[in-house]
């Protein structure tokens, strides 16, 4: 379990090293640009590779946390946020101005699932008492409400009224939701590593 961990930490720890790669690459705003549009630049090729990393890593930490006995639950929506990080990467998102295709359908409702499943799977680690309990459930908390500022611009667009990434912090909100559950998978497996607990919920005493 230890190997899977260290493994699925390494290949995170490189997927976040592309990704500020791609940041400081770029010269984008990190304020209206979201992430998607990284893709067309000229160093846009990280972006696939950073999150085909953090699918790797969370499959590794998924791992790690069936062999420790976590609730079934949980390393199914971690498998269902890498299988979804990947797709993310796999399927590019449209130039703006451009309407919507297959590709980029793909890409903004695996975006959507992504940012969903983590926050859920918090929950449940927070409910099951694990190290870092109150860190994963405010970390959850502030990713589920980052989710909300992503997707109400969607929202209100569907009723015409024409608001664009230049009008609002479209980069800092997607961002926040990246990070907050980032964190949550490596608390998630950093509880792991540490002394056992009592066990409670189900949950192995490597994981309470």
């Amino acid at each position: 379990m230890k190997g899977l961990l260290v493994s699925g930490f390494t290949t995170i720890g490189l997927g976040s090293g592309a990704m500020l790669a791609l940041h400081a690459g770029a010269g984008l705003d990190p304020v209206h640009s979201v992430i998607s549009e990284y893709a067309f630049q000229s160093v846009g090729w990280l972006l696939p590779a950073s999150l085909t990393l953090f699918a790797v890593g969370s499959a590794l930490i998924a791992g790690a946390l069936g062999r420790a006995g976590a609730d079934r639950r949980v390393v199914l929506l971690v498998v269902a946020w890498g299988v979804s990080m990947f797709l993310i990467g796999a399927f590019p998102t449209d130039r703006p101005g451009v309407p919507l295709s297959l590709s980029g359908g793909i890409h903004r409702y695996a975006a959507f699932v992504a940012f969903l499943v983590m926050p859920v799977a918090g929950f449940l680690l927070a409910r099951a008492r694990i190290r870092y309990a109150r860190a994963v459930r405010l970390l959850s908390t502030v990713a589920l409400v980052a989710l909300v500022a992503v997707v109400l611009p969607y929202v209100i667009r569907m009723f015409g009224v024409p608001l664009t990434n230049a009008d609002i912090p479209a980069g800092v909100t997607q961002r926040v939701v990246v990070v907050t559950e980032l964190g949550v998978l490596a608390l998630a497996g950093l509880s792991l590593l540490r002394g056992s607990q009592r066990s409670q919920g189900g949950v192995s005493p490597s994981l309470a």
